[in-house]
């Protein structure tokens, strides 16, 4: 049975629902059902027909599309914060950075991406004929993205592929359908021609089939190692290229420093970024022994001065919900696990009661080898401190995780910072910063982090038919 014939065949089986549940309240806003397997295959034709149209399009009328989008992200910052606040809790000043570096990806996409699509003449053997690198489009990609950035993930998968000419198939997290519906009504109101970019509100069951298919050239997922290995499984199987940006759980060294209570401010307020739901976040903080005491005690001070409060206001001295009860609750027994294995709660980690799912920033040490946190992702508002003795021990303890996304290194020595941040098994390091972000720097990792690339001139290079066209003259 074919992939296609697979969705029709399934037809008006049980339908369960993409729903949007307010994580400050617990209160249902949304609920919109899964598509059905009629209209999951016209979303796949609609798809491979647009993308012989929109392929044969010039380079340049693709990329004024993706700068309309970028302007659309950024004049509709306000109304898509206010979605994301609502649909997974993130404190609104954030959502509204994030609608705004979308429109920044969209944009660096717009001007550099013809450019970085470019032929590329090679030398030829024996200095006979032409040869000429082309970047072609491969035909209709399926992205699955997560809800922790339910815009910049979209806009850093779709923006290259649109300027590149493939088209896209968009399955959102089940726990963002207002903001996948917000995005296609920006996608349509930018210009992009029907087909070219389509949300689709799939069920598992059809991910697999539409990945099977034909006609479908390749998919991006962003998520968990879990989903990485089912969606890489399904293509391995059927001959497609992935991208995977999974897990992290990333080290952030700090070596010395000028004024220890300023780099544990610094520090923590990076760990509850996105209220500690990032991949790249920095989850294990690795210290030197003579700033180790003094950085934990400040740790445990702005995590015990911060109280519940609405993300919608996202008042100062406040911390946010996590994306659901089932999260909070989750990371709540993590760290029960830790402190029963023997690890030293400093602050926080109380479930708070109600429906909400607001969980106490924490602060953790003690964790040794032997115990599951030493190497679980800790994906919430948890500062996890390790004490070192030398940068050789901080080395290998940053090394000692199945993840493989950033780091970053800190010292008043820049040199000393770099020498080993060179040595990080990852696919990012930062000296003096916690992280390298924007349009232009390439996001992605190693191990079990994944694999492939995300932004700047690599974006452009991942679901690309790189053709050589050699002319014998």
């Amino acid at each position: 049975m074919t992939a296609t014939s697979t969705l029709r065949a399934r037809a008006g089986t049980d339908r369960p629902a993409y729903r949007s549940i307010d994580p400050a309240t617990g209160q249902l806003v949304t609920e919109v059902p899964t598509a059905t397997d009629t209209e999951a295959e016209e979303a796949l034709t609609a798809a491979g027909t647009a993308f012989r149209d929109w392929r044969s399009r010039p380079i340049d009328e693709r990329a004024a599309v993706a700068a309309r989008v970028g302007e659309l992200f950024a004049e509709r910052a306000d109304e898509l914060a206010a979605i994301a606040t609502q649909e997974m809790g993130k404190p609104v000043s954030e959502a509204r950075e994030e609608a705004q570096f979308c429109a920044e990806i969209f944009g660096y996409f717009a001007e550099q991406g013809p450019a970085l699509a470019a032929d590329q003449a090679l030398p030829t053997p024996h200095g006979t004929g032409r040869a000429v690198l082309q970047r072609r489009p491969v035909g209709v990609l399926l992205g699955i993205m997560p809800w922790n950035y339910p815009y910049y993930q979209v806009a850093r998968f779709a923006a290259p592929n649109l300027v590149l000419g493939n088209t896209i198939l968009l399955k959102h997290a089940e726990s963002c359908p207002r903001a996948a519906l917000a995005l296609q009504q920006l996608m349509d109101d930018a210009g992009v021609p029907a087909g070219v970019y389509t949300n689709l509100f799939a069920s598992h069951a059809q991910v697999a089939d539409i990945i099977a298919d034909p006609r479908v050239q390749g998919v991006s997922l962003t998520g968990s190692e879990r989903a990485g290995a089912k969606v890489a499984e399904i293509a391995g199987r059927n001959l497609k290229k992935v991208v995977l940006e999974l897990g992290g759980s990333d080290p952030y060294v700090v070596l010395d420093t000028d004024d220890v209570r300023e780099s544990a401010r610094t520090a923590f307020a990076t760990r509850m970024g996105n209220t500690g739901q990032a991949c790249n976040s920095n989850k294990r903080m690795i210290v030197m022994a003579d700033l180790y005491d003094e950085f934990v005690a400040e740790l445990t001070r702005q995590a015990e001065a911060l109280t519940p409060g609405d993300p919608a206001e996202a008042a100062p001295g406040t911390f946010a919900p996590l994306s659901s009860r089932a999260a909070a609750e989750g990371l709540a027994r993590q760290i029960r696990a830790a402190v029963d294995a023997g690890a030293t709660l400093h602050a926080g980690g109380r479930l708070l009661e109600g429906p909400g799912a607001y969980l106490e920033p924490a602060v953790l040490t003690g964790i040794t080898p032997d115990m599951a946190a030493h190497h679980e992702e800790l994906f919430g508002p948890v500062a996890v401190v390790y004490r070192v003795a030398d940068d050789a021990e901080a080395l290998a303890l940053a090394n000692d995780t199945p993840y493989g996304l950033g780091g970053a290194v800190f010292s008043a020595d820049p040199d000393r910072a770099r020498r080993l941040a060179e040595g990080l098994d990852a696919g990012m390091a930062a000296v003096n910063a916690a992280e390298a972000e924007g349009a232009g720097m390439p996001f992605g990792g190693v191990k079990r982090s994944g694999y492939g690339r995300e932004l700047g001139p690599l974006g452009m290079d991942e679901f690309v038919n790189k053709r050589l066209l050699y002319i014998n003259d």
